[in-house]
């Protein structure tokens, strides 16, 4: 009996040491994959840390860290594919651990790249749970936010990121965006003025800053960011450009035509230079009434006009030069090119309604002048456009297509009874006698004194007389 209990206790020993002695070979094989992995990574030879991190995973299907590596393998190949398995590895270490913040963070940057960037904020959020101090974390969430349009959840995330680092010019850069897109200029400058304190190189900040200070109509501001522009990217010669047509939109002239010359020197066949310099021109010669400078205006916008890439604001461009020196059939073939270049230059309709109603084409003046309505169409001229279209309508005898457009005048404007009066002249024409009665009344009781209006009555009354 004793030997038979001996030989069972020998035998379960042999059985716990080779059960032991397996994992712990497991083991050593499992960390010589791990490191075969790393070394591979090291080398930038990812299929080869593929193989050997997923060899680790067949040996230890439990383990965080395999999956992890893998999927920064899978994040460093960057294809669209890769950076889909590489979602799923990272998925998987933070389902085995739960408590770890890193898989949810890369899970999170990964689903950025791939434009998820709702699901990303999802993953960036978990993140910051876990732990609430990484201001690293919370910056990603914010921007998450903002790229899926959650404007008020970004605006959270930021303020808590710079709570926790209040030299984060990315932080600030990002709530200047923020506050831009909600209309709120003034505070964005704010915003955008401490970046680029904090980051004083930082292109993408004076920018927006810029951009902003001319919307703001601050002409030295603007200027004082375009300058650094231009100096911080010397090797692009748009800084250059951007800098000369703000000197122009603050009526240095002289200084604009300085700052694109020099531009134009640095890349003498550059149509983005000759473009600006003929609006430069242009623009100073009509101000001026400078003959010698429209001329100069033509030449350089007509250098870049006669390219098969010219763009429909520059053929806009020397449309006008043309109109404004008389040469009407020129000008109206060429605004009739800018309207047919995609995108449109909205101000191409606009002068080619006007050269083709100077050489009697009245019909392609208004067709011109309604597309121009159609695609501004919160422009606040408005009232004078549908003035203007109503104009060409009589010109055409089609009052009841004037009276159309002075209605939508009338809207825009609804206390101007010059307009109201416009409009029951044209539907007095058009033969809508009551509705010209209806337009006169609502007239007189703004102005009672309105000899055009009384005027328009008599008409309406002898009318109805007569019929």
């Amino acid at each position: 009996m004793k030997r038979a209990v001996l030989l069972v206790v020998l035998v379960g020993s042999a059985a716990g040491g080779a059960v032991f002695y397996q994992a712990a070979a497991q083991q050593r094989a499992y960390r010589t994959f791990l490191a075969r992995g790393d070394a591979a990574l090291r080398a930038d030879q990812t299929f080869a840390a593929m193989e050997a991190y997923s060899g680790a995973i067949a040996l230890r299907p439990d383990s965080m860290l395999a999956y992890l590596r893998r999927a920064e393998t899978y994040q460093r190949r960057a294809d669209r594919g890769d950076l889909d398995l590489a979602a799923r590895d990272f998925r998987t270490a933070a389902a085995l651990d739960p408590t770890s913040t890193r898989p949810l963070e890369e899970l999170g940057d990964v689903l950025y790249q791939l434009q998820q960037y709702g699901r990303a904020a999802e993953a960036f959020e978990r993140c910051a749970r876990l732990d609430d101090r990484v201001a690293r974390v919370t910056a990603k969430l914010a921007l998450a936010r903002y790229r899926d349009g959650d404007l008020g959840g970004a605006v959270a995330s930021v303020n808590e990121t710079l709570r926790l680092d209040d030299k984060s010019a990315d932080a600030y850069y990002l709530l200047g965006l923020l506050l831009r897109d909600r209309a709120r200029p003034a505070q964005a400058v704010a915003a955008l003025e401490k970046a680029a304190a904090l980051a004083p190189g930082s292109v993408a900040t004076r920018e927006e800053l810029a951009e902003l200070y001319g919307a703001l109509n601050r002409r030295a501001d603007e200027l004082e960011q375009l300058q650094l522009l231009a100096t911080l990217d010397r090797s692009h010669v748009e800084r250059q450009v951007a800098l000369g047509l703000a000197h122009a939109r603050a009526r240095r002239w002289e200084l604009a035509v300085l700052t694109l010359g020099n531009a134009l020197d640095r890349a003498p066949d550059s149509p983005l230079v000759y473009g600006a310099l003929g609006r430069v021109w242009l623009d100073s010669a009509q101000v001026r009434n400078d003959r010698v400078e429209l001329s100069k205006a033509r030449e350089a916008l007509e250098r870049v006009a006669s390219g098969p890439a010219a763009t429909s604001v520059v053929l806009a461009l020397y449309g006008r030069a043309l109109l404004a020196e008389e040469n009407l059939e020129a000008a109206e073939q060429t605004l009739l090119e800018a309207t047919m270049r995609y995108p449109i230059d909205p101000e191409a309709l606009q002068l080619y309604a006007t050269a083709a109603e100077r050489q009697g084409h009245l019909q392609a003046a208004r067709d011109a002048l309604i597309q121009y309505s159609a695609l501004v169409a919160e422009e606040p001229e408005i009232a004078p456009r549908a003035e203007r279209i109503a104009a060409l309508s009589l010109r055409m005898d089609e009052p009841g297509v004037a009276a159309t457009w002075l209605r939508r005048a009338q809207s825009a404007s609804p206390n101007d009874v010059q307009i109201t009066a416009a409009l029951a002249d044209a539907q007095l024409r058009a033969d809508d006698r009551a509705g010209a009665q209806a337009t006169i009344a609502r007239g007189l009781e703004k102005d009672p004194e309105d000899e055009a209006l009384l005027e328009l009555q008599r008409r309406a009354t002898t009318t109805k007389i007569r019929q």
